[in-house]
């Protein structure tokens, strides 16, 4: 498992790690029952304090994504709301893929197609009235 930090974005730690575990969980690269590293081994291999890893497993668990187990470290548990919305989120990845090959064989550049979807998640109201 590797997960990365980076302090100088400005965003908490926790929440970083929180968004790659999501993210690992959403993805298939962590599975369902699968254990995470204890919490003094991953703030030791992140350079950070153990209560970083403590808030972020802590409120991981409090969304259902993780279950602790004490004395036996964090584990992925999926229960039936999150596993609805990952089975949602790898449906639209797959959905997205197929969106931008056909997209790139229309001709645009990758740019020209991350600036049209930033453009539609910031400003898809806009759009919506001019319709």
């Amino acid at each position: 498992m590797f997960f990365k930090l980076n302090p100088t974005t400005g965003q908490p730690l926790y929440l970083q790690l929180m968004q790659q575990i999501r993210h690992a969980a959403e993805t298939g690269a962590l599975q369902d029952g699968e254990q995470l590293p204890g919490i003094r081994t991953l703030a030791e291999e992140l350079v950070v304090s153990p209560n970083t890893i403590a808030k972020a497993y802590s409120e991981l668990e409090h969304d259902g994504i993780l279950e602790l187990r004490h004395g036996s470290g964090a584990f992925l548990t999926v229960r039936r709301r999150t596993r609805s919305l990952i089975d949602h989120v790898q449906v639209a990845r797959r959905r997205l893929r197929d969106l931008i090959e056909r997209l790139r064989e229309e001709g645009l550049l990758d740019e020209e197609i991350r600036r049209a979807f930033e453009a539609e998640l910031l400003y898809p109201a806009e759009i919506v009235g001019k319709r």
